[in-house]
């Protein structure tokens, strides 16, 4: 084999898609609550872009867990995030558990990925309509 053949997902896109039981539900969150509106869309899907990144929201007879982050935006600046979002209806979790407690929702991470940077980041985390446990992330530099 050569290299081409073992890095062949490194040069992939990589594009998140989350399920919703009511699609029309979820593109009125994602428009009303978060801003987006779909780029492109199919029969029971919406294709979102942000800064060239992609996601879709598609139609799903299951149910997302919602016990783990799903996807997260990066952002510069999270207590504009959230406070903004927060203005337009979003609701954020609260988590309190060994090592990890957010506080006004949003949490102190210790460390990061060296590549990054960074040596910590903050985060805080919301659901959209569907269940799905989205996140909001900002690197301390």
């Amino acid at each position: 084999m050569t290299s081409d053949t073992h890095d062949v997902l490194s040069r992939a896109r990589v594009a998140t898609r989350l399920p919703a039981r009511d699609l029309d539900r979820a593109r009125r969150f994602y428009a009303e609550k978060l801003g987006l509106y779909p780029v492109d869309e199919r029969p029971g899907g919406l294709l979102y872009r942000c800064a060239g990144a992609d996601f879709v929201v598609f139609r799903s007879t299951g149910a997302s867990p919602g016990t783990f982050t799903q996807m997260a935006f990066e952002v510069d600046d999270i207590e504009a995030a959230v406070t903004e979002l927060r203005r337009r209806g979003v609701e954020f979790q609260e988590v309190d558990v060994p090592g990890f407690r957010t506080r006004g929702g949003i949490a102190e991470i210790e460390g990061n990925y060296p590549s990054k940077g960074a040596r910590s980041e903050r985060g805080a985390w919301f659901r959209d309509s569907e269940g799905n446990l989205l996140g909001i992330g900002q690197l301390i530099l």
